[in-house]
């Protein structure tokens, strides 16, 4: 069938460097610049609130395990990625993976996911980026936090990141690479300054025994494995891990923008690799090393819901590491927004490249030599998002749409080995399709230990999507009319 058309890996390869189409993007990025953009959106919303309330809600101190589970499952996932990436140096990652593996329908399905995760996330990212700029400064809470009917600092920073992410790449690598290096240097002060205040009666237990959740949650709050086997909603224990684990993969989500990015890397199949191995191994470690801080200064059942790294120090007479909190998170919750601007236009310039968006949204701009309308429509959706949607609620729908691509990208790899076995391949994951495997199952573990709200939102916009394809991007498709042309 024709929805299950594939792009061979040489067409990919061809559409870079095909004038006729909307252009080419232009390679400036070193590997500095891709750790950047890497670390610049794992270290965010995750490492400065989802801490307190997991512990709090799920897993006690033993967040950190909840930590270290996520970060496994994206290592390898990242090393799936980083085998595709530097074999097929292209702009769209895993749709782009898809589409040469999995067929067109799959390759679409993940592209619209794809742009449901990063802009999603960038909506609740800008939103929390306006209340820590309204408690740095005392800004007015009618204007920059969740009780403004419309959320004016939300709408602001993402139009000045977009300007940002439209004049050019490596002005966005300049800037997110400064805003790195300000929230790292926090963020391990804040771990070394912490552990002088850890106490450890505080980490005791460690893993606190399950126990039923609170009362009054409908079946639509229940992890969908909980709903499915009819077991009855608990919290803590390992269960409680799990979910956690669920919940904080929000933390991770967005590595693969590095994957996205390799059109524009100067040596994708060298740097893409390190660049992917090397965001994830180092954030991973930091988020364990702040989650355990924070749980070992305040017992976990008074963590604070939406700042518990600047309430944790304030707990322990401390309040002077709040204002550094406080900046370390504008910094890093500005990277993060900038990096997933940048992210979904190349996602929706692949797209287009292949005519399931339309080709003249994806044009790229001579004079910046980056997909100016398409970032600019992006810029209007998320601040329009920003403005008017309160999204907190929605966090676990990022979750859920990272770990739907990061499986399809699992599924790629052992594929792609089997159908283009000759493709240079400068890295490739080992034990495979072992690894590849493990990668899938822990995705779809994750998935299910989501709540079934969750999956009826996320099963709703891909419906969406479908119409939109079957309407538009099937009859529309670069691949259809090559196919057309052949036959004739």
């Amino acid at each position: 069938m024709d929805i299950f058309r594939t792009k061979t890996v040489d067409e990919i390869k061809n559409d870079v460097d095909d004038d006729s189409g909307p252009g080419s993007l232009r390679k400036q990025l070193r590997l500095r610049d891709l750790v950047g953009f890497g670390v610049g959106i794992v270290i965010g919303t995750g490492i400065f609130t989802l801490t307190g309330v997991q512990a709090k809600e799920n897993a006690g101190p033993a967040v950190v395990l909840s930590f270290a589970i996520a970060g496994v499952v994206s290592l390898l996932a990242a090393l799936c990625y980083a085998e595709l990436a530097s074999a097929v140096p292209t702009a769209g990652s895993a749709y782009t993976y898809a589409y040469a593996t999995l067929g067109e329908l799959f390759a679409w399905i993940i592209g619209w996911d794809l742009v449901l995760e990063f802009a999603l996330g960038a909506a609740v990212v800008a939103r929390s980026w306006s209340g820590y700029l309204a408690d740095l400064f005392g800004l007015p809470p009618s204007l920059f936090t969740e009780e403004a009917p419309v959320n004016v600092g939300a709408v602001l920073i993402v139009v000045a990141l977009g300007v940002v992410a439209a004049v050019g790449v490596k002005e966005s690598a300049r800037v997110t690479n400064t805003l790195v290096v300000v929230k790292v240097a926090i963020s391990v002060f804040i771990v070394v300054a912490g552990f002088f205040f850890i106490n450890k009666s505080n980490l005791v237990p460690f893993v606190p025994k399950s126990a039923p959740a609170e009362a009054g949650g409908s079946t639509l709050d229940q992890p969908l494995m909980q709903a499915v086997a009819g077991i009855a909603p608990a919290a803590f224990g390992v269960a409680g891990v799990v979910a956690a684990a669920a919940v904080v993969f929000f933390a991770y989500t967005g590595f693969e923008a590095v994957a996205n990015l390799s059109e524009e890397s100067k040596h994708p199949s060298r740097d893409l690799p390190r660049a992917l191995i090397g965001t994830l191994v180092a954030c991973t470690v930091l988020y364990m090393l702040v989650a355990f801080v924070v749980t070992g200064m305040v017992q976990y059942t008074d963590l604070d819901d939406s700042a518990p790294i600047a309430k944790a120090f304030d707990a322990v007479g401390a309040s002077w590491a709040g204002s550094l909190v406080s900046i370390a998170a504008v910094a890093g919750l500005t990277s993060v927004i900038l990096v997933e601007l940048v992210t979904i236009s190349r996602i929706g310039f692949a797209m287009g490249r292949d005519g399931l968006l339309p080709k003249s949204v994806a044009k790229v701009s001579p004079r910046f030599g980056t997909p100016t309308r398409l970032t600019a429509g992006v810029v209007v959706a998320v601040a329009l998002l920003a403005a008017l949607v309160p999204l907190k609620e929605l966090a676990e729908m990022v979750s859920i749409g990272a770990l739907f691509a990061f499986l399809l990208v699992s599924i790629a790899v052992p594929i792609l080995r089997r159908t283009k076995p000759d493709l240079k391949r400068p890295f490739r994951v080992p034990f495979s399709p072992l690894v590849p495997i493990l990668s899938g199952l822990a995705c779809v573990y994750l998935m299910v230990n989501l709540v079934v709200e969750t999956w009826i939102r996320f099963l709703v916009w891909l419906a969406l999507g479908l119409v939109i394809y079957f309407a538009y991007g099937r009859r529309h498709a670069r691949l259809a009319a090559t196919m057309a042309s052949d036959k004739s």
